[in-house]
């Protein structure tokens, strides 16, 4: 019972450290639209990696709703931001 306990507590540390690293970045690219600064291939690297832990905490069941959770909303996350550099960078080439 103690090591689920901590399981999930550290669960619930890591999900909110990682949604709060994630989250701002997003919505400040969403409000400005502006992804200078934002490197493409860091980005897409971090989708693939939270895709995939995604699918793990999926494969994982009860054990992994903390990553899957965690990394459906930083993958969502990425994607936005994905495609918002991506019209970015068109238009600049235009």
């Amino acid at each position: 019972m103690e090591n689920q306990l901590l399981f999930d507590i550290f669960g619930w540390i890591a999900s909110i450290g990682l949604i709060c690293g994630y989250l701002p970045q997003a919505i400040h690219t969403m409000r400005t639209r502006r992804t200078d600064g934002i490197s493409l291939p860091g980005f897409i690297m971090m989708a693939i990696g939270s895709f995939a832990f995604m699918a793990q905490g999926w494969m994982l069941g009860r054990e992994g709703v903390f990553m899957f959770f965690t990394n459906a909303i930083t993958f969502t996350c990425s994607i936005i931001i994905f495609v918002i550099k991506m019209q970015n960078d068109r238009k600049k080439k235009k």
